[in-house]
């Protein structure tokens, strides 16, 4: 009787084991697929945090941290691109709400700057230019493929241009009296008269332009072209593109600075997170540096030499001008993901940094140059 029932028991137990793994997926496989879930779940909530909350920036020997100007919030996810600086205001361009943020100059630090204004629009908006009417901005707008004209002080759009498909960088030239607007693409550019407020002309590219600029002293513009990994330059007076050149080791080239009086374009190189030094001249690149991963904005500071890149892998990366054909990465500082546009204030020598934000408002870190890297 007890032979049976030990029997009986036994065969209970192993026609159980037998169950579970004819079930489709043994124990063991099980507990990895759990212990492999939670660890997902752990390094994604890490990473949402990450996104979430914009830590103080990394410490750095060369530049100072100044604080944060926070912008009212817009929707979850909230994008900025262009920033625009000079004596008249901070432009800040909301991608994704599409909003233009208007910060007095003289805000200050750690959150208290005031936004002046905050002008709502159609979807996409990218780049903004000051032209010689004071108070006056132009915008473009993929979302609507216009640029629009802002009056900043009754904060109101007086005027909507329709442009070529996919307006987006633009510039303002002085010698010409040109509003210069880079359409990515139609793979052309369109010129505006910026007194009368309509398009001019346009000029065949041949290729998606990306940033461009402008050099005072030789008078064209140069403009990056990201599918063919070369630079364009174009004269404004004739409405034509003069010249065309491979930037050698440079892959998608994007943000653009100019040092008009050493000849020097300064590209960034998004496809693999170099910085390109072109001669402007001899037409070439002489210096190629590791810069941080993604790099789209490009400024210089011709008083200080100063290189300044910002990279949707959220990194301030800053590069001395030694002499024209030398230059060295100083440092590059930990920011935020999606960090990726910024501008410099050639007076105070700000750098400007516009961060993505996610479910917290968005914000602008300010950053101001260390002496002889020091604190």
């Amino acid at each position: 009787m007890n032979l049976v029932k030990e029997q009986f028991v036994h065969q209970s137990v192993e026609q159980s084991r037998m169950e579970i793994q004819s079930g489709g997926m043994p124990l063991t496989l099980v507990r990895v697929f759990w212990r492999t879930l939670l660890v997902c779940l752990a390094v994604g909530s890490i990473g949402l945090a990450y996104l979430i909350y914009p830590a103080t920036p990394a410490r750095s020997r060369f530049m100072g941290f100044d604080g944060f100007i926070i912008l009212p919030k817009g929707g979850i996810l909230n994008v900025l691109d262009y920033l625009t600086v000079d004596e008249r205001a901070l432009l800040v361009a909301g991608e994704s709400t599409g909003s233009v943020f208007n910060v007095a100059m003289d805000a200050g630090p750690n959150g208290t700057g005031e936004t002046a204004m905050e002008l709502r629009g159609a979807p996409s908006v990218h780049g903004i230019a000051f032209a010689r009417e004071p108070d006056i901005a132009f915008v473009t707008r993929s979302g609507a493929n216009t640029v629009d004209v802002i009056d900043l002080k009754r904060s109101q759009i007086v005027a909507s241009i329709p442009v070529a498909d996919d307006p987006d960088a633009i510039l303002y030239d002085a010698a010409s009296n040109l509003i210069y607007v880079a359409n990515g693409d139609a793979k052309l550019a369109t010129l505006i008269d910026p007194d009368r407020r309509t398009t001019v002309a346009a000029i065949s590219l041949g290729a998606k332009p990306e940033y461009a600029a402008i050099d005072s002293l030789g008078g064209l513009l140069y403009q990056n072209l990201k599918d063919t990994n070369s630079v364009a330059a174009v004269d404004l007076i004739k409405r034509a593109v003069v010249g065309q050149w491979p930037l050698a080791s440079c892959e998608g080239p994007t943000g653009m600075a100019i040092d008009s009086e050493h000849r020097r374009l300064f590209v960034g190189c998004s496809g693999n997170s170099t910085l390109a030094v072109f001669d402007m001249d001899q037409h070439r690149v002489i210096a190629s540096l590791k810069i941080g991963g993604g790099p789209d904005s490009v400024a210089f500071d011709p008083s200080l030499h100063r290189i300044y890149s910002a990279g949707r892998a959220g990194k301030l990366t800053v590069v001395q001008q030694d002499v024209a054909d030398s230059y060295r990465v100083l440092d590059q500082i930990r920011t935020h993901y999606g960090a990726h546009t910024l501008a410099v204030d050639p007076v105070s020598h700000r750098v400007y940094v516009g961060y993505a934000s996610l479910f917290v408002r968005p914000r602008v870190a300010v950053f101001s140059p260390l002496k002889a890297g020091g604190s």
